[in-house]
């Protein structure tokens, strides 16, 4: 029998909820979760896949342009930023900041680093997908995201009252739509299968109240 009284229970829950990063947690967590979510990136990438939001538009114009991920995807997220400095705070754009460019670094440097000859464009899904959801849960948890598309459909809900959820499915559908015509129908499927991936974990994992940790 436990002997922890409701009046111990409700004090722990009340410590968990006030506790807070600290500036050299959410440094480490930022790190990790750019690092894992740009693995993911590289695996879609030697796969010829596809994802959704800014990574996606960066992808596509690398498989049609041959132009470098890491800047197409660092340039194109400019323009967003100031969308979000009045509705998410100054505090979330420098941490998104740090991550984009931290990916934008790291995705071309990965080539040097990890050397894949061959991929199955469904392990690519799986692993790349798992990467990627996780390392969106770490940098979510610790206020800070991948820009771009995220911070457009937040801005647009809170000052045009559009659904967040339904802008970001259509600009995705859009994106996916595009790169039809650029990857053949085998890859487009596993590409959404991948981003099923990923968004379960999100979806799984990341819900109000079942995260106590705040920065």
């Amino acid at each position: 029998m436990s002997d922890k009284s409701p009046k111990s229970s409700m004090e722990h829950i009340t410590t968990a909820a006030e506790s807070k990063h600290s500036l050299i947690e959410d440094v480490f967590a930022i790190a990790i979760g750019t690092i894992s979510v740009s693995v993911g990136v590289y695996l879609f990438q030697q796969a010829e896949l596809m994802l959704g939001g800014v990574a996606g538009i960066a992808l596509l114009a690398n498989y049609v342009t041959g132009w470098k991920f890491g800047l197409l995807f660092f340039v194109i997220n400019i323009p967003f930023y100031f969308f979000g400095i009045g509705g998410m705070g100054w505090r979330y754009i420098v941490r998104t900041f740090c991550a984009v460019a931290g990916m934008s670094l790291l995705v071309p440097a990965l080539p040097g680093l990890l050397v894949i000859t061959t991929i199955h464009p469904g392990f690519a899904s799986l692993a790349g997908g798992s990467m990627i959801g996780l390392g969106l849960l770490v940098l979510f948890r610790h206020g800070a995201g991948l820009g771009g598309i995220n911070i457009l459909v937040y801005w647009l809900q809170n000052k045009h009252n559009f659904r967040a959820g339904y802008v970001q499915l259509g600009i995705d559908a859009l994106i996916l739509t595009a790169a039809a015509f650029v990857i053949d129908i085998e890859q487009l499927l596993w590409s959404i299968a991948g981003a099923i991936i990923f968004n379960l974990i999100l979806g799984v994992n990341h819900k109000p109240g079942r995260y106590m940790g705040a920065s």
